[in-house]
């Protein structure tokens, strides 16, 4: 299938990468606003002398809020599609920037946490459902072009905290409602795109479905669940504590241990980026089994490594264990064939919530075992990755060009 080289206009038949660059742009720009909340932890702790479960119980707000409503969005959009609703989600996005950027108290810090999550779970299936649209059949591609953006936003985040919000404060936050605004103004446009595009065939998607039995569907639903919890758990971890596991350990100031984050989550960007484009070409099962599997080796050492060495562990962590989510995404989609909101909502939805509770069970481990503790135990999820072996063979094949 040839890609379209057009802008928003461009035919549905082939790779619409205008519309994938504005659902990837918004994407960076929605988790740019995701990360600044984990990346001023430092800066709340500080000023509101708060503890690593409370720390950790804002993550818990923001990605349970965000992880109970994906799965309700993706069903509702599965009979209606409601592409304006973009716009809206991004809006509830900023409004909750704002809030964190003035709130008084801890209460309210919680409310702009979920008010942020409430926008991701808007964005995240109806987004990801106009990527597949726009795809030209280069599922995984599209994907990872899609998912991309939010992990530069996770990356770039922390940096903005450091030199931004960390030396101006919580008020410079206010800042970034501009990038949020633009946002709204492409989401806009993009959803007009999804709105108007010639619709295909309504038994198109599910002629390509899978012949597996209901309970075979089912439990290998199950088994990338467990997998999409593995990945998160261990990626919660770093997200949420490696600033101050990098502090206590090595001694690092604020600023540096930003940078230590910022390693970390530009090498998760990487692995998404190459992650759907190989599982396009070899098929996303040979990518789960590398990703999930493949990363145990560099989990189990990078509690005992040195500064030099924790950055080089987590540079290949972070490309190999994000690869992961694309291939997870492109499989589930396949096995459930016409329901592509519902598993985008389920599937977002699990790795922020999955993301959440293990970010408040950690936090409350860290605070009575200390936070090295926490990342001995953690090394050893993606052993869960050998649960792989339990996916259905043939599901999805590699694209031929």
């Amino acid at each position: 299938m040839t890609a379209a080289t057009g802008g928003l206009g461009a035919s549905v038949q082939g790779t619409v990468w205008g519309v994938l660059g504005g659902v990837a742009l918004c994407h960076c720009i929605n988790d740019i606003m995701q990360s600044l909340v984990s990346a001023i932890y430092p800066l709340l702790e500080e000023e509101f002398a708060l503890s690593y479960a409370q720390i950790g119980f804002l993550t818990f707000a923001f990605t349970v809020t965000a992880s109970i409503l994906q799965p309700l969005v993706g069903v509702v959009t599965d009979k209606r599609p409601l592409p304006l609703a973009l716009p809206l989600g991004m809006g509830s996005t900023l409004l909750g920037i704002v809030v964190l950027a003035y709130a008084p108290s801890y209460l309210l810090l919680i409310l702009g946490a979920m008010m942020i999550g409430l926008g991701s779970a808007i964005f995240h299936p109806e987004a990801s459902r106009i990527a597949r649209a726009a795809s030209g059949g280069r599922f995984g591609t599209a994907q990872s072009v899609f998912q991309v953006g939010g992990n530069v936003g996770h990356a770039v985040g922390p940096l903005l905290a450091a030199f931004i919000v960390a030396p101006l404060g919580r008020p410079s936050l206010m800042l970034f409602t501009a990038a949020a605004a633009a946002g709204i103004a492409i989401l806009w446009r993009v959803s007009d795109w999804h709105r108007t595009r010639p619709k295909a065939p309504p038994r198109a998607a599910r002629a390509e479905g899978t012949s597996l039995p209901r309970g075979r569907v089912l439990g290998a639903l199950i088994v990338l669940g467990i997998l999409v919890f593995t990945k998160n758990a261990y990626t919660s971890s770093l997200s949420s504590f490696y600033t101050f596991y990098v502090i206590e350990r090595f001694g690092l100031s604020v600023e540096q241990s930003q940078l230590m984050l910022f390693v970390f989550l530009g090498a998760m960007a990487l692995g998404v980026m190459i992650g759907g484009p190989i599982g396009d070409r070899i098929g996303p099962l040979a990518v789960i089994w590398v990703s999930i599997l493949g990363v145990l080796p560099f989990t189990l050492a990078l509690p005992y490594a040195n500064l030099w060495g924790s950055v080089a562990l987590t540079l290949a962590t972070g490309v190999i264990i994000a690869s992961a989510f694309p291939a997870i995404l492109v499989f589930a989609q396949e096995l459930v064939p016409g329901r592509v909101g519902l598993i985008n909502g389920i599937f977002f939805g699990l790795a922020f919530g999955m993301g959440g509770i293990a970010a408040a069970g950690l936090g409350a481990l860290a605070d009575v075992h200390g936070i090295e503790f926490v990342y001995r135990l953690c090394a050893w999820l993606p052993a869960l990755g050998i649960l792989t072996i339990f996916l259905p063979r043939g599901v999805v094949r590699a694209h031929r060009a």
